[in-house]
């Protein structure tokens, strides 16, 4: 990260404490989050200038949603597969705005989850233009805490 990256984004996280207090640092120097209401979606601001809205599910959690008290073995695959129909529900609910708004859409898969993220870059030396942009996330998926 250059020297005028990390200026503009420490100046960029302080403008944004007071306007959204319930962003997290992920880790140190990295990832600002913060939950899009109670439904399960998250925001992340990256310290490489992406804004992302994400919704996914742990596989355990599938795990235990199919099992339903069977010891019955799954492959990862498989689990990944009803991960992703189960969250589509909720990532269908707001495709078409976040998409037309300038959001790409991606799906994440590894060993433990599957997310839908959508995910838009942002200017780190405009901090007006990323907390208009981090309102209207909230207002559009989420609830202001």
């Amino acid at each position: 990260m250059s020297e005028e990256t990390s200026t503009a984004l420490a100046t960029l996280r302080a403008s944004l404490a007071p306007a959204f207090p319930q962003l997290l640092e992920l880790e140190p120097g990295g990832a600002l989050a913060m939950e899009l209401g109670s439904d399960g979606w998250l925001l992340e601001l990256t310290p490489d200038g992406r804004l992302l809205c994400q919704y996914g599910m742990a596989l355990e959690d599938v795990m235990t949603l199919l099992s339903d008290g069977t010891p019955e073995d799954l492959g990862t695959d498989e689990i990944a597969k009803q991960a992703k129909y189960y969250i589509q529900p909720a990532v269908s609910k707001y495709r078409a705005i976040l998409l037309k708004s300038g959001f790409s859409e991606q799906t994440e898969m590894n060993d433990e989850y599957v997310a839908v993220r959508f995910e838009r870059s942002v200017d780190l030396t405009n901090p007006m233009a990323v907390q208009d942009l981090m309102r209207w996330c909230v207002r559009t998926i989420g609830v202001a805490r």
